[in-house]
């Protein structure tokens, strides 16, 4: 049975009062087996390097410092987990796709992120965050092909979108859209978002909330 819509919890209200509450870091994994003991729901932000992950966390949390941010691509090399008012856990992933620095390096970071991405029971969702000026690059495939192939549902989140114009942010999503339309795991909404504007934040921890609650995760509280 249906829900009505009139019965339907306040998504928007529910995720701005989980990011309200208390948000701190509590974990890094830099090895396969140096990941934390299961604690709930863990979301995953995963991407290309220097997409805006770390700047992206710190917008949803209104805070500033809790994801470390550099200009330089390859900063994070370990899986970072955050508490979200004990609700859940955000993980800030490497970035891939980057080159400058070693082959050694670069080969453990792929493997720590394939391999969370493979068998972690608490993951219940991915955001693979792109660049929204320049889309979806071959280097995102492999991280798309690892996703399809375990069954991890995953959203496309959308970076750095104030770079464009509604018309360009139109014709971004749509090819994207196209490209995902094949891909079982693809969650359909597709959020363009700024850690620069805030636009898509609100946006962004509804989606969240909700997905908590279809999980039965979300704490009463949210709802309040």
């Amino acid at each position: 049975m249906s829900m009505d819509p009139a019965d339907e919890p306040d998504f928007t209200e529910a995720g701005r009062r989980l990011f309200a509450r208390e948000c701190e870091f509590y974990w890094a994994a830099a090895k396969k087996d140096g990941l934390p003991p299961p604690r709930g729901l863990e979301i995953a932000f995963a991407g290309r390097s220097n997409v805006g992950k770390s700047s992206l966390i710190n917008a949803l949390t209104g805070r500033n410092g809790l994801a470390r941010t550099s200009n330089t691509p390859g900063r994070t090399q370990e899986l970072n987990f955050f508490d979200i008012a004990g609700a859940f856990s955000i993980v800030d992933m490497p970035g891939y796709g980057y080159a400058a620095v070693g082959k050694e390096k670069v080969s453990a970071w792929t493997g720590l992120i394939h391999h969370y991405l493979r068998g972690r029971v608490e993951l219940a969702r991915v955001l693979l965050l792109i660049d929204a000026r320049h889309g979806l690059k071959d280097t995102d495939d492999p991280v798309l092909e690892t996703l399809s192939k375990a069954a991890v549902s995953f959203q496309l989140i959308l970076t750095k979108a104030d770079a464009l114009s509604a018309r360009e942010a139109e014709q971004r999503v749509a090819a994207i859209r196209e490209i995902l339309r094949k891909k079982a795991a693809a969650h359909p909404e597709i959020i363009l978002t700024s850690s620069k504007t805030g636009m898509g934040i609100e946006t962004l921890r509804a989606s969240l909330a909700r997905l908590l609650h279809d999980r039965h995760q979300l704490p009463g509280w949210a709802l309040e």
